[in-house]
């Protein structure tokens, strides 16, 4: 059974409409109040955040008093860390090994998501029904009208049939909401549906046809791959919009998403742990929302780095959720706050997001001197000079790194040798002539169990991660 207020989710929406016009001073204030809200009811609630917080009023906590945390410790100190006693580790694992249960409510009242350990240990997230109605608000009400004319004649989408392609075999967070969103509307479980991107190509192109769905939600590589089979005819769907999400969106797959789709594209991001961090605007600018949200760009050392600095990682503190309280969380993404207003308006600040955790490659060179490689420039090399995108590069060796390409065919294989060339002339410019670059076609590389990849891949007993652009 999945439980729904009706009155908390009208009230926060209302909240969350309301804010949506506040000035820059009036959302700090507004966060400040909710921040230390958080604060005092963590270090009440919680047994690990009480020990931390020791002897310190709880009127005056500020987030400097609190810890960074991981994901990996706070796995390990779970059942001290929730505020709800009731919830145990132990039996949040078994209920999310059940895959009749995605979507589904735990002791009633409580959702359950977990992360796909892609970027290191998974984890499991608790949801009560005050985050979910914050979250459900941000998404309907600051998610851009890409069809402004449609939106005012179909405000709630009513008239649309919705079809998510992603992992539909686990409790994560995307696929959860779509099952817990079905559970709860009878409209809507007749107009959404969830596709897994795991099926066989031509099988995925044919459920997706069936459904014709008018707005597809997915990642932006299945989005690409998609807009590939809608320009070679085998994809016929109406589509009117593309939601796209928890990978890098660069500027050339938005445009081969949208000429292949024919119909326009925007971006959100988020993650497990605060499904709903920022939302894009109509001039293509990812605004945080800031209202239930700090969002801290940190170096190395978890020191704030000035705004218009990319972070070396970043700190979430998710000011909606009070079962799991997160507070400074490595949450692992390199953001960078701009400096500069947007000119749609919003007095959001704006953010530019690295989020999915590519690995930095270390390589030797003729004589043995290591030689970094950032993944963005990579990628950037394979995007831009060589026209791939749906590629992984993993490294083999100190001097041998491996493409594969996930088409196949003749075109594929040019695309392969034109790939391996544009990287070896990159790598001679770096210093590393001698590195070898091997690679195959119709192979998508190594994924994590949420079916999101990475794109650079270091060997696996020895590298270094490095945090590349911004979950549908």
């Amino acid at each position: 059974m999945t439980h729904f207020n009706a009155w908390q989710c009208g009230a926060t929406a209302l909240d969350v409409w309301s804010s949506g016009s506040l000035s820059a001073s009036a959302l700090m204030q507004r966060q400040a109040t909710r921040l230390s809200e958080m604060l005092r009811w963590a270090a009440q609630r919680s047994p690990m955040y009480r020990a931390v917080a020791g002897r310190v009023d709880p009127d005056r906590l500020t987030l400097d008093d609190f810890p960074v945390v991981t994901k990996p410790e706070l796995m390990g100190k779970f059942d001290q860390w929730v505020t709800d006693p009731q919830l145990q580790i132990d039996e949040l694992r078994r209920f999310i090994a059940d895959r009749e249960r995605i979507g589904e409510d735990h002791l009633g009242r409580y959702q359950v998501w977990e992360s796909s350990g892609s970027t290191g240990e998974p984890g499991v997230f608790v949801q009560d029904a005050h985050a979910l109605a914050v979250y459900d608000a941000l998404e309907a009400l600051r998610r851009p009208a890409l069809q402004p004319l449609r939106r005012c004649v179909d405000p709630w989408y009513l008239g649309e049939r919705l079809a998510f392609v992603g992992a539909t075999t686990g409790h994560f967070a995307s696929t959860a909401s779509i099952q817990r969103l079905r559970r709860l509307n009878p409209w809507m479980y007749r107009n959404m549906r969830s596709h897994s991107f795991m099926l066989p190509l031509p099988e995925l192109v044919s459920a997706l046809n069936d459904q014709a769905p008018t707005i597809l939600t997915t990642y932006p590589s299945a989005a690409l791959l998609l807009a590939q089979e809608a320009s070679a005819g085998r994809l016929r769907i109406p589509v009117n919009e593309v939601w796209v999400g928890g990978e890098s969106l660069s500027a050339s797959t938005r445009e081969c998403i949208t000429r292949g789709l024919g119909c326009p594209v925007s971006q959100s991001y988020g993650a497990s742990e605060f499904l709903s961090l920022a939302s894009e605007c109509q001039h293509g600018r990812l605004h945080l929302n800031t209202d239930w949200a700090v969002l801290q760009p940190v170096d190395a050392q978890h020191r704030p780095v000035p705004v218009g600095e990319t972070g070396f990682t970043t700190l979430l503190t998710n000011l909606a959720n009070r079962v799991q309280p997160l507070i400074r969380y490595d949450l692992g993404d390199r953001v960078r706050f701009a400096p500069e207003a947007c000119e749609c308006g919003s007095a959001l600040p704006v953010i530019e997001v690295q989020g999915r955790v590519d690995d930095l490659l270390e390589l030797d060179d003729p004589i043995g001197r290591p030689v970094s490689l950032l993944p963005l420039a990579l990628t950037t090399v394979l995007e831009d000079d060589a026209g791939v995108f749906d590629f992984q590069l993993q490294q083999r060796s100190r001097h041998a790194l491996w493409l594969c390409i996930a088409a196949e065919g003749a075109d594929a294989a040019a695309a392969l040798q034109r790939a391996q060339g544009v990287l070896r002339r990159f790598l001679s410019a770096q210093g590393l002539p001698n590195v070898s670059v091997g690679g195959n076609c119709g192979d998508r590389g190594q994924t994590g169990r949420s079916g999101k990849r990475q794109r650079v891949v270091a060997r696996r007993h020895r590298h270094r991660t490095c945090r590349v652009d911004a979950e549908p």
